[in-house]
């Protein structure tokens, strides 16, 4: 899966942690003071609300950083570890990478042109006449500015993206084609190769991308937030606590995920054995196409019988996982309101200010929440990879992994 398409998967994954963490240590200790003897004019101004926001020094100094940052790692693997696929598979997840950060730079423009176009509205509707109709349509010109162009950056990102995974899937086809001969016998071998590889490159296609947005999501929004709790003196109950919007928001999310990990801690291994009792079922059916000795009623009323016992498990896992979920997420939907009715009812913030902090706290706490919204595809992720993870341990001639002993062991019988 990964060796097809990067240099030495687990050499290339550590020394990334490495030069990623040396660039944050070096961006935040002297980042500052290297852009300024570059040229760059670093000198604190007031936002910019608008399309100037991706021109101002301080973005222009960062996309320089990243991309120094970026050739320096690449070229590194290069001399060290050429690898086919290494443009598409370094240079290419930067520039992913990079999209989402830019991607990400939209929302934080127009969650703060949310601030005045409803402290506008706001004094507006007060009707004495002190916000002209031609003040708000300057608000709705801005916003046209921001988002019309988005939608043109947005496709190009997702058309990028969708090359970049399948040439994910062409390396691991070709990774695999290579190898057909010591793998042709090995049960499910077709579909693990035409199947199997399609699935997880169109998974790692929306599963990987909300990722690294969410990743991106927290760098944008924290400094954000946590500006903004400035305008949140205390919280009902907890009282007044440091940076509370932010602590919040991680509390919250934590909660979530822990929730929804213990309520669905079986679910892995269960759609796992799902795959195999399918194939099995399946592969039985193919072989008696061609052979009458093969598909007989009763073998395939025990196969299926399998695969029925299986799906009643997922369907009482998935029902309490389920019950979980959806109480956790319809209460998501006011908890930032619970915690700001103190400030709300002190009058401290004005309409534009409580929009900026619910929107800057949903951008957070959903980056938080990527488990929570995405634990069933990760499931069916972690299912793909542990047969394709068998499948290369018997390309390596290396022990199966334990799922795949136990259920080698029981004849294919699901206990």
């Amino acid at each position: 899966m990964f060796e097809s398409f990067f240099p030495k998967p687990k050499v290339f994954f550590f020394s990334l942690a490495i030069w990623v963490v040396f660039l944050i240590a070096l961006w935040y200790s002297v980042g500052e003071r290297l852009g300024q003897v570059i040229g760059f004019d670093l000198s604190v101004s007031e936002p910019v609300i608008g399309l100037g926001h991706f021109i101002t020094p301080e973005f222009l100094w960062f996309d320089t950083y990243y991309l120094l940052g970026t050739l320096g790692f690449y070229f590194f693997w290069r001399r060290h570890s050429a690898h086919v696929w290494q443009n598409w598979s370094v240079l290419g997840s930067a520039l992913l990478i990079y999209l989402s950060y830019a991607s990400v730079q939209v929302s934080v423009v127009i969650n703060a042109w949310y601030g005045p176009f409803y402290d506008d509205i706001q004094k507006a509707l007060s009707g004495n006449g002190a916000i002209p109709a031609s003040q708000i349509y300057g608000h709705f010109i801005v916003f046209c500015t921001i988002a019309f162009p988005y939608i043109a950056f947005i496709i190009a990102n997702r058309f990028f993206t969708s090359h970049f995974i399948f040439r994910w899937r062409t390396a691991m086809n070709d990774f695999y084609v290579k190898r057909w001969k010591r793998v042709r016998h090995i049960e499910g071998a077709s579909q693990r190769i035409q199947e199997d590889t399609m699935r997880f490159a169109a998974i790692m296609e929306g599963l990987g991308v909300a990722f690294v947005d969410s990743i991106m999501t927290l760098i944008a929004f924290l400094p954000v937030l946590a500006a903004l709790s400035v305008h949140v003196e205390t919280l009902p109950v907890l009282g007044s606590i440091p940076y509370p919007l932010v602590t919040i928001s991680i509390v919250w999310s934590i909660f979530g995920t822990l929730l929804l990990l213990l309520a669905g801690i079986q679910l892995p291994g269960l759609e796992f054995r799902n795959q195999r009792v399918e194939a099995a079922f399946r592969k039985e059916l193919v072989l008696g196409e061609d052979n009458e000795d093969k598909a007989k009623p009763m073998t395939l009323h025990d196969l299926f019988a399998n695969v029925r016992k299986n799906y009643f498990r997922i369907y009482l896992h998935y029902t309490y996982f389920n019950l979980f979920r959806y109480m956790y997420i319809q209460a998501d939907n006011v908890i930032a309101y619970i915690f700001l009715v103190p400030t709300i009812i002190s009058g401290r913030i004005t309409l534009g200010i409580m929009n900026q902090i619910l929107r800057a706290f949903g951008q957070v706490a959903s980056s938080f929440q990527f488990l929570v919204s995405s634990w069933t595809t990760i499931i069916e992720l972690i299912s793909i990879y542990k047969r394709l993870q068998a499948f290369e341990a018997a390309i390596n001639d290396q022990p199966l992994p334990q799922i795949d002993q136990n259920f080698v062991e029981s004849g294919h019988q699901e206990d």
